[in-house]
């Protein structure tokens, strides 16, 4: 046909299809690129309601979130992108038949031409040149297009064709490119060459990625090109921030990488800049510090003949950045000189200074982007292989590229960057909340910290003090200082009076009594000073003798004594006395009388004893942040001043880690894919990470160190020992002067500060607190508001971390270390301030507490009570049955508590919600009300057909209104328009394989029941053949829907489980149909399988599921329908409605609860683990174990069963919202846990209540009605 027609002929009906052909193509781009305005007719079309219209999920025109822009659901946005979404589907149509016009065009133009003769069709819209060469000619070859366009093939490729004579060039050149899925082409010209053969198929070209093609893309020259932007730098004043570059901030965020294009004209074309840049962070640059991603040097020789500088960042450097952050500093004459001296010899180091920068001359800025992409087959936009080229400018670009197809070049100029330095003159408070806010936060804690210490400092000032023992004698005047040391145990301290004998090789004492009119002594983890006057020495001390008379109330009777230190004043030598042990008529052995001989050095050495002493000190005084509430009262270094050291630490870390946060992060991006990093599972750990760290360590520690040793070697203004005053007060000795108090030290003191650096320490912590602020704020500001939030995450994350598990760790191994390897028995560090007097002092404004009224008093007359053995029995006695009681009492109400708590978590478990959702559903779903579509009447296979048409169906979507309204904006809603489907319905049937009859008299093939062994696992054709051949024809007749239902499926695939009927059990396998598609198509599918009779003889159970979400009360609805086939005939139908509850608290007071029964179970768990420790295998005998065994194992259960749950919401959430429920989810499983939930709730509650009989045993009608049982159980036996 083609020998008929004229070349003339051909090429003017060719130019006229062609052109008709742009024409419509570029109609259709236009509004999509935003070169032409929208339609208001076409906007209309695409927003009208369908006359049949439907509810289904998967109908894109009722899908909002195709549409939606964000979480931007406006009618606005919904109409203008649902128009855009029709529009790009009419311009790919319009595209794919274009392309085939062109092709049959190509095809009756090449048979007219030979080698070396070409043919041209160029309208005004499009442009297409066709030529047919040799394939060596190929080679090197330019081919031009209008405007500037051209292809330039290398010299070396691959050229996919068998054909060695001639081939045919088709290049072709758009207007306007097509609108793909990247609005950035939208200026851009859309250039494309094809190789075709002989038999007009075109052929695959590659090109080597050393020596690719490369293309000159031009832009529409319509474009306005914005005029450059002047800086004002001149009337920066760079010295108030210290800033060495002028920096500007751009946003990179593309969902195609881009290239990233600068022209800066100087309006004094003779100087030279530093041009820096970073990604994402800003550009460091000077003598100490190199953190940049790029830089060039701006010389005059450098200009082009428009005096711009210009550089270019390729899009090789731009994927995976969001920002961009470059700085210009102008080089000064003799950095000129260095490095622009001449345009032959160029220094390619860095001209790096530390002086802030200065501008004698503005400039102007341009930024650009640009990008080359190609169309792929869907007409997407993609990049692979493609990169833009160096002769890139506002009117074309360039691209490299090592295959042949449709190609556009992206061109956007950006609007002018952020000048950085003006950034801190808008650093308000509502852009930078969670800065301020936290530095807010640290100062007001750190004064409430620094109110109750200095209220705490006050009170340890009334447990200090040497206490002169009442009744010492006037005319004694030998003395010895008595240290007593309290335990830290609960309820170790005693309100009882102690008495005590002193005792040695030659005399001992009468009785004596330790006693403080003015304080309160012996509390827990107290250290309390005594001064015993006697008429001689004692010599060699053997033994104490010491007893209190129990007349302490309640627990405040008892007494733990760690050990006594006895020192002669007059010798200086020290006699240990260790206890270790209660003075207690409930505890232990229950003596309140001991005898503790003197401890020889292997008793002070042992390693109970040494370790009890050292970590107690350790943690209360060595653990700053806990020192603050445990402090020893007798320490000078006080607890205002451990706060300050505290706050001093935490600020000086603070300001570390936000210094070096960017360092760190950049470590960890740059070596997680290099061999010099450790790898821990998806764990990288680089060599800059681990120094970074232990820099910012030792930073921190040195000032923290020096502030702590600064503050605890500052003497006191005072500075006499109360042991000293005591001593005044006894032998009247006269006041020691202010130059006597200076010169009493001890030999071995360590070095200390005069009493006035105490103002030069507070001082220096509070300009280390305030630079630290400071700093953390301009950082923060400069960090940005969320990635701010991110530091103070981590840094949270590890000073809790650090005070809680690392430090007390730390502690508490150094002590056992030390304890082991280096035990020194004559260390009394919690005895030093009141064994070396000259390292104690009361404080300035601290008050004597006997110096006011001090007397000696004669030995009272009193008689000392002292009990005997059988008072202490009967003592014992009472006072473990006093705490038997309360140990009821309490246990009592412990589990009353408990017990409530469990009642209140299960009962809110269960909404009343739930009862109504589940009647409403059942009302709605099993029609009981029309006898023909009555679910629980269906008897025949032809029942439920009648009934999944007409009642399932027509409830399964939502109708129209009662005013015959569209259900607009309800898509997935079934019929009663308040329940949501998650996904669709589906339809799964099992059946049974039909086997030879045990008497085949009368029948050949029986089918059995169903079970696991006999389940039909084959896949058939329509109809159940097997193995039948059909014909396209009949393949056609039938929707994939059908096709697929007579498939078999495994339950991975279905992601269904097993379910349980009333007449057997059902794997979760089968033959599935799913009820997806528009109404009208389902109704026409389940006639067809109605016909096909997809339900026979041979089917033993058909299940219907689907999920249902109720927004209004938040509640997910799991429905399944049961049918099933009994073998013996008949249909069984069943159905079960299941809500529940994602959320794991739907209230603050289930939450509240929560976490009281968890502490609950926890001590439980504590107490059984004790008591099975305790009795051993006899624990497994008691009954009461048992019981307590199953709450806590079905609460702790049911605690896992919360947090899975709590995770699957957090999956099916997620999942819900990347597809705005327009995905299938099976809450199959999901059911079945939530049952097994209840089920341990209950077993909780029934054991809890099982368990509260046990505290009603002591009410007497009960007791008398068990034993009346145990009496006469053999009778009831009989």
């Amino acid at each position: 046909m083609f020998e008929k027609i004229s070349y003339e002929d051909a090429q003017s009906a060719s130019n006229q299809l062609f052109q008709c052909a742009s024409n419509i193509l570029n109609a259709v781009n236009g509004p999509l690129q935003g070169r032409t305005e929208v339609l208001d007719l076409d906007n209309s079309r695409a927003n009208v309601i369908s006359t049949d219209y439907d509810t289904d999920l998967e109908s894109a025109w009722s899908n909002l979130n195709l549409f939606s822009d964000g979480n931007d659901f406006s009618t606005e946005t919904i109409e203008k992108n649902r128009n855009i979404y029709y529009q790009k589907q009419l311009a790919n149509q319009i595209n794919s038949q274009v392309t085939e016009i062109i092709s049959l065009l190509t095809s009756s133009l090449n048979i007219h031409l030979n080698i070396g003769q070409s043919s041209l069709m160029n309208t005004s819209q499009s442009f297409v040149s066709l030529e047919t060469i040799s394939i060596q000619s190929l080679k090197d070859r330019l081919v031009k297009q209008v405007q500037n366009a051209q292809f330039h093939i290398p010299s070396s490729f691959i050229l996919n064709t068998t054909s060695n004579s001639s081939i045919s060039l088709r290049s072709k050149i758009d207007p306007l490119a097509s609108f793909g899925n990247f609005q950035n082409t939208n200026l851009s010209r859309s250039i494309s060459l094809s190789i075709i053969d002989q038999n007009r198929n075109e052929v695959s070209f590659q090109a080597h990625q050393d020596n690719p093609i490369q293309l000159i893309i031009p832009r529409d020259p319509n474009v306005l090109i914005p005029s450059m932007y002047l800086q004002n730098v001149t009337s920066i004043n760079s010295t108030l921030n210290n800033l060495l570059f002028n920096y500007h901030y751009i946003n990179i965020t593309s969902s195609l990488p881009i290239s990233v294009h600068f022209e800066i004209h100087s309006l004094n074309t003779n100087l030279a800049y530093l041009f820096i840049y970073k990604f994402d962070q800003t550009p460091l640059l000077n003598s100490s510090i190199n953190l940049i991603d790029g830089w060039t040097l701006f010389c005059p020789f450098n200009l082009t003949n428009d005096d711009i500088y210009r550089y270019f960042i390729d899009n090789q450097q731009t994927p995976g950045h969001q920002s961009l952050i470059f700085g210009i500093r102008e080089l000064n004459s003799t950095e000129m000189n260095n490095y622009c001296l001449n345009n032959s010899s160029i220094n390619t180091s860095l001209p790096i200074t530390d002086e802030s920068f200065t501008f004698t001359s503005n400039y102007e800025l341009r930024i650009y982007t640009s990008g080359c992409y190609y169309l792929d087959a869907n007409n997407n936009w993609k990049l692979d292989g493609l990169i833009v080229g160096s002769l890139t400018n506002l009117y074309e670009t360039e691209c490299l590229s090592t295959h042949l197809t449709s190609f556009a070049g992206g061109f956007i100029v950006l609007p002018e960057p952020i000048n950085w330095s003006y950034v801190f003159a808008n650093a308000d408070f509502l852009k930078n909340k969670t800065i301020y806010l936290t530095v807010i936060c640290m100062s007001i804690a750190y004064i409430i910290l620094m109110i109750f210490g200095r209220f705490k400092d006050r009170k340890d000032i009334e447990k200090l003090g040497v206490t002169p023992l009442p009744d010492n004698d006037k005319s004694d005047q030998y003395y010895y200082q008595i240290i007593v040391f309290t335990g830290q145990r609960a309820n170790s301290g005693t309100q009882s009076k102690v008495h005590f004998i002193l005792s040695s090789d030659n005399d001992e004492t009468r009785v004596r009594t330790f006693s403080d009119p003015h304080r309160k002594i012996f509390q827990r983890s107290g250290i309390d000073s005594f001064i015993m006057s006697v008429p001689k020495s004692l010599g060699l001390l053997n033994y104490i003798r010491i007893w209190h008379d129990n007349s302490g109330q309640g627990s405040s009777a008892s007494w733990f004594l760690k050990y006594i230190i006895v020192r002669d004043l007059q010798t200086m030598e020290k006699f240990y006395f260790i206890a270790q042990r209660w003075f207690s008529v409930e505890q232990g052995d229950g003596l309140i009388e001991r005898i503790l001989p003197i401890a020889g050095e292997m008793e002070k050495q042992n390693f109970s004893y040494v370790l009890s002493k050292k970590a107690y000190f350790s943690v209360s005084d060595g653990h700053l942040w806990f020192s603050i509430f445990s402090r020893p009262p007798s320490n000078k270094f006080t607890r205002v001043q451990r706060c300050t050291c505290c706050f001093v630490l935490l600020f000086a870390s603070m300001l570390l880690n936000i210094m070096y946060y960017d360092l760190s992060a950049e470590a960890k991006s740059t070596n997680n894919t290099e061999s010099n990093s450790l790898s821990i599972g998806p764990l990288y750990i680089a060599p800059e990470q681990i120094g970074i760290g232990i820099m910012v360590e030792l930073f921190s520690l040195v000032p923290s160190i020096f502030i702590v040793q600064f503050f605890r070697r500052i003497r006191p203004r005072r500075q006499i020992s109360p042991l000293r005053q005591v001593l005044e007060k006894i032998r009247s000795l006269p006041p020691t002067n202010s130059r006597d108090k200076t010169i009493i030290k001890n030999k071995k003191s360590q070095f200390t500060f005069p009493w006035w650096c105490l103002f030069i320490a507070y001082t220096l912590s509070f300009m280390i607190i305030a630079v630290s602020i400071f700093f953390i704020i301009v950082k923060g500001i400069i960090f940005g508001d969320l990635k701010t939030q991110k530091w103070l995450t981590s840094v949270l994350t590890g000073f809790f971390s650090s005070i809680i598990l690392t430090q007390p760790i730390k502690i508490l191994g150094l002590a056992v270390f030390f304890t082991l390897f280096c035990r020194n028995p004559n260390d009394d560090k919690e005895a030093k301030e009141y064994i070396d007097e000259t390292n104690f002092a009361l404080d300035g404004d601290e008050d004597y507490l006997h110096s006011n009224d001090f007397s000696l008093l004669s030995h009272s007359s009193k008689r000392i009570t002292r009990l005997n053995e059988n008072e202490v029995a009967f003592l014992r006695e009472q006072r473990l049955k006093e705490l038997q009681m309360w140990s009821i009492i309490r246990e009592f109400m412990i589990y009353a508590i408990f017990l409530i708590l469990l009642c209140i978590i299960s009962f809110l478990n269960r909404t009343q919600s739930s009862f109504y959702q589940t009647d409403h559903l059942q009302k709605y779903f099993l029609n009981t009300r029309q006898t023909d579509c009555d679910y629980t009447q269906i008897l025949t296979i032809d029942d439920y057909w009648n009934w999944l048409n007409n009642s399932f169906i027509s409830n399964l979507r939502a109708q129209q209104w009662y005013n015959d309204d569209q259900p607009i904006n309800l898509n997935g809603y079934i019929n009663d328009k308040t329940n949501r489907m998650i996904g669709w319905a589906t339809m799964r049937q099992v059946r049974s394989k039909s086997q030879l009859c045990s008497d085949q008299r009368i029948i050949s093939r029986c089918i059995e029941d169903y079970s696991l062994f006999n389940e039909e696992k084959d896949s058939f054709q329509p109809g159940w053949t097997l193995n039948q051949t059909s014909t396209e024809e009949e393949e056609e007749d039938y929707s994939s829907s059908i096709l697929k239902a007579f498939q078999y499926q495994s339950s991975k695939e279905l992601d269904t489980y097993a379910y349980v009927g009333d007449y057997g059990t059902y794997s979760g396998d089968g033959y599935v149909y799913e009820f997806r598609g528009r109404l009208s198509d389902i109704k026409s599918n389940l006639s067809k399988l109605h016909q096909l009779q997809w339900i026979d003889s041979k089917t033993r159970a058909v299940i219907i599921q689907l999920t249902l979400y109720n927004p209004n009360v938040a509640l997910f609805t799991s429905v399944t329908f049961l049918f099933e086939f009994l073998s013996a005939s008949g249909i069984h139908s069943s159905a079960r409605f299941e809500p529940f509850n994602f959320y794991v608290f739907t209230s603050l007071t289930q939450l509240i609860c929560t976490i009281i029964y968890i502490c609950f179970i926890i001590y439980f768990l504590i107490i059984e683990i004790k008591l099975l420790i305790k009795l051993k295998l006899k624990y497994f005998y008691e009954f009461w174990s048992i019981i307590q065994i199953g709450i806590i194992s079905c609460s702790i259960t049911s605690i896992i069963i919360y947090i899975w749950r709590f995770k699957e919401y957090n999956r099916l959430s997620s999942l819900f919202q990347q597809t705005n429920g327009y995905v299938y989810i099976n809450l199959q499983m999901t059911v079945y846990v939530d049952d097994v939930l209840t089920s341990l709730l209950g077993f909780c509650c029934f054991f809890g209540t099982i368990k509260f009989i046990k505290f009603i045993r002591f009410n007497k009608s009960l007791i008398i009605f068990v034993q009346t049982l145990i009496m006469y159980v053999h009778i009831i036996k009989t």
